[in-house]
């Protein structure tokens, strides 16, 4: 027989279940004289426009403690965009066998915790463990009590994971997009000269000054090296990785 502790355990997981089904009824059989319909309106905008803010952030890696790029810096949301659109070359051009719209709602939603506390960097002094609890503490609050929060939070675990074919493919795009973009701005003449570093956390980090004295002549070739290991089981984005060193990105 089930123990108190049990029984109280199964009927919370009971309730849940049947919630789960009543949102999923409501979502089907929706209309705008539905009693929950302007509550539901309410939690669709308020998510829209909360992620929307990463319009409006800056990627931290281009900013002044960081490559201090000339100009305008590119926002969380552009990279985001960025990262989609590669997403769909890619498969354009090659039967990659994955499930492109899966990867493309992973890719848009992947960055949205970041409206709550910033682009987090690795010399921000922030451990991996402690970045990713607060990052799905984030992701959790944004997601607010939309109907999908469960099914959009499976999508983002599943995606800092990377271990489905999906979400291996939807990080690389994610991870080699900023590698394309430090080449963007060498190849228009944003980025500053190594002499000119000073300031930047990632130039000065030993790892970074072990590539410059091996030879490392750009902020680019730093961001290559430093990065190339990541796509080392990925015969594809090794050669995307080579095409946007060896190209000229001004088309």
């Amino acid at each position: 027989m089930l123990n108190i502790k049990d029984k109280k355990s199964l009927l919370r997981d009971v309730k849940m279940f049947i919630a789960k089904l009543k949102r999923k009824w409501e979502r089907k059989h929706w209309n705008v004289n539905s009693p929950n319909f302007e509550k539901k309106l309410h939690e669709a905008m308020k998510f829209y426009l909360l992620a929307a803010k990463l319009k409006y952030r800056i990627r931290t890696g281009w900013d002044d403690k960081h490559w201090n790029i000339k100009g305008d810096p590119e926002r969380i949301a552009e990279h985001v965009y960025g990262a989609a659109l590669l997403a769909i070359s890619l498969d354009s051009e090659f039967d990659l066998k994955i499930d492109l719209g899966k990867v493309l709602k992973m890719i848009a939603i992947h960055e949205i915790g970041e409206v709550k506390i910033g682009d987090i960097t690795p010399f921000d002094n922030i451990t991996p463990e402690e970045k990713e609890a607060m990052e799905h503490k984030a992701m959790s609050d944004m997601l607010g009590d939309l109907c999908q929060k469960e099914e959009l939070l499976d999508l983002l675990f599943e995606f800092d994971e990377h271990k489905t074919k999906e979400a291996n493919f939807a990080y690389l795009c994610d991870k080699i997009e900023a590698d394309i973009q430090a080449k963007v701005y060498q190849d228009q003449g944003r980025q500053h000269d190594l002499s000119d570093q000073k300031d930047n956390v990632v130039f000065n980090n030993p790892r970074a000054q072990k590539m410059v004295k091996s030879g490392a002549k750009t902020a680019f070739d730093i961001w290559y090296l430093w990065d190339k290991n990541k796509f080392e089981d990925s015969p594809l984005f090794k050669k995307v990785l080579e095409y946007t060193k060896d190209n000229n990105t001004n088309i």
